[in-house]
Parts: structure tokens; C-alpha cells; sequence
């Protein structure tokens, strides 16, 4: 097994291009140390089809964290809540009642699966990492975004 250590002011993400059986990653954050396994976490980045399957199945918090201009001008993906960007640490620590209150969805907890999506799929690269450095074990992101869902669903459509 290869144990890869990062400083604290490092990324915590790793990702792997080649096929190892286990890779663990330990971060310590000044209080304690963390633990990642890859054999036990799914891919951070979700297909297009792995999408539409968990939004049918509600198996999965879907966060979308674009500005609320942009989803009332571009559009959203039905079932997703909208958290933008810059409200995402703050939303994350809110009590559940609150966030639903604020954000129009259920909170998710920090064991379930959240799939962020955005534009393009730079920012919910970003607001996965935010939410792993909350404590968030589950945590993947659509890099497609926006762009790739609404030329799928346009071309699902004329089908």
C-alpha cells in the first residue's frame, strides 16, 4: 500500500489516472488526522448517465452552485437545489431546518452523496473540495455542467 501524506495547506483531493488497488490518503488538519481510501469512495466525477440515474432514484443531493441569474437564464436541472458558489461553506454548517428554509431543499448530511454541478464544471471542482473540508465523505461532481445536461437533453428531446 502507498501512503501519500499532504500538508495541510495542500489540496486534499487525489486523483488517480492508473489502476492501484488502494491508495489512502491522510490529511491532518491540526487536531486530527483523516483518512481516504479509494477502494471505499466512489469516482469524483459523475457521467451524464450516472446523473439522470441518481436524480431518478433520489439517491443523491444534487447542489448546483451557479448564481440564481444564470438557472433563470440558462436553466436548471430538475431536482437539483441551488447553493451558489460563494454560499456553499456557509450553507453546508446551517442547521437543516435553516437551509431548507434558505435554499428550498433538504440539507444533505455529511455521509450522504452529493453530486455538485455548475456551468462547466470548474466550480463544482471547487465546491466539492469545499465540502470535503467540511467533513463530507461523499462527494462528487458533474464536469460536464450545465452545457453538457442541456445539449443532452435537447438532443434526448428531438429523439
Amino acid at each position: 500500500m502507498t501512503t501519500i501524506r499532504l500538508a495541510k495547506e495542500l489540496p486534499l483531493l487525489v486523483k488517480c489516472v492508473c489502476d492501484l488497488s488502494d491508495i489512502r490518503v491522510i490529511r491532518y488538519d491540526g487536531a486530527s488526522l483523516r483518512n481516504f481510501s479509494s477502494s471505499s469512495q466512489p469516482s469524483i466525477d459523475v457521467s451524464y448517465e450516472q446523473l439522470k440515474k441518481l436524480l431518478v432514484s433520489r439517491s443523491s443531493v444534487v447542489i448546483d452552485v451557479r448564481e440564481p441569474w444564470e438557472l433563470r437564464e440558462y436553466g436548471n436541472i430538475q431536482g437539483s437545489v441551488n447553493v451558489p458558489l460563494g454560499q456553499l461553506n456557509g450553507a453546508l454548517q446551517l442547521k437543516p431546518d435553516e437551509f431548507k428554509e434558505k435554499y428550498g431543499g433538504d440539507m444533505p448530511s455529511q455521509s450522504q452523496n452529493i453530486v455538485f454541478t455548475c456551468l462547466a464544471g470548474v466550480r463544482s471542482k471547487t465546491a466539492l473540495e469545499t465540502a470535503v473540508s467540511l467533513g463530507y465523505t461523499k462527494v462528487q461532481h458533474f464536469p460536464g455542467g450545465w452545457q453538457e445536461w442541456a445539449e443532452r437533453e435537447l438532443i434526448q428531446t428531438k429523439e
